[in-house]
């Protein structure tokens, strides 16, 4: 029986999935393997680790593996590819393909198929295809460029935010340390007051900015509100960049536009506020109320190769 593997490698952890010809078997996690931000030898690790540990839960062995299908952020410089590539050929001797995260996140969604995802993770990015198999993307610029809507986007515009706040005087900074909000980020951050959150967001290199997000999710601040509301219209002038590109004289019937990203997962109100102002901008979308799960759209991508028989 032949078995695929289809990687998610993300800004934050890598997933692998195991299949077989029909079937999703099992799914391992590691850490990150997104080259840029952890470099070459963490990527390695995890992408490795992912793999024997999804072979191990699913009683089979890397030699067994007929094909591999990864996605990842990058993955479009030829240079991250064959090292992604290389990474994986140490302990896999099947054909291995590699693709940006995008491609797999749409392909979880619609299949071969029109629509637009919008990924929402440490990074952010909208991505498309209409019915002729043309195909548009939007955003994906980086954190230091773009990116908005993000988990690091939310994450440094909530600091930003406290520290404007903080400018008012004495009294409003003295309310803002005692704020459950800013005391958990100066928590994540390992730091105790306005000065050092400042001084830290302001190293070079940049501090893990989306590592603050889960806190501000799970907050009732009415900055971190505030910011998580705008994450979700900005996440949908971008998907709308990507509509009006390939659905704009397009009369099929509604967009399909789905989502996915830790963002939309844990934000409600970023969800929500996206799809508010997606209808508002752009009537006649049709958005799926699941949260789309990228490697399987890797795993059916390895599967569909293997049976054209693409070297």
């Amino acid at each position: 029986m032949p078995y695929f593997l289809g990687i998610d490698g993300g800004g934050t952890k890598t997933t692998c999935a195991v299949g077989d010809d029909s079937r999703l078997l099992t799914t391992a996690t590691a850490g990150s393997s997104n080259i840029v931000r952890v470099g070459e030898l963490v990527a390695r690790e995890s992408l490795q680790a992912s793999v024997r540990q999804a072979c191990v839960a699913a009683g089979i062995t890397p030699a067994q593996v007929s094909r591999t299908c990864v996605g990842g952020s990058g993955a479009g410089r030829p240079e991250l590819a064959a090292a992604v590539r290389g990474f994986l050929a140490e302990i896999l001797s099947s054909p291995i393909d590699v693709v940006g995260d995008m491609e797999i996140a749409l392909d979880a969604a619609f299949d071969t198929g029109p629509g637009v995802i919008v990924i929402a993770g440490t990074g952010s990015i909208a991505f498309g295809r209409d019915t002729q198999g043309h195909t548009a993307r939007a955003g994906g610029w980086g954190f230091a460029i773009g990116d908005e809507g993000s988990a690091h986007w939310i994450g440094r515009s909530t600091v930003a935010a406290i520290l404007r706040a903080s400018d008012a005087g004495p009294s409003e900074a003295e309310r803002l340390v005692r704020g459950e909000l800013a005391k958990s980020l100066c928590k994540t951050w390992g730091v105790s007051s306005l000065l050092e959150l400042a001084r830290v967001a302001n190293e070079v290199p940049p501090p893990d900015f989306a590592a603050l997000f889960p806190v501000i999710a799970a907050s009732h601040d009415e900055l971190a509100l505030h910011v998580l509301s705008h994450a979700g219209r900005e996440l949908a002038r971008t998907a709308l960049v990507v509509i009006r590109q390939l659905f704009l004289t397009d009369d099929s019937g509604p967009v399909p536009v789905a989502v996915t990203g830790s963002v939309f997962r844990h934000a409600a109100l970023t969800r929500d506020d996206f799809y508010n102002e997606l209808s508002r901008l752009q009537p006649g979308i049709e958005l799926s109320p699941e949260i789309v799960e990228p490697v399987e759209g890797a795993l059916r991508m390895a599967r569909r190769a293997a049976a054209s028989g693409g070297s």
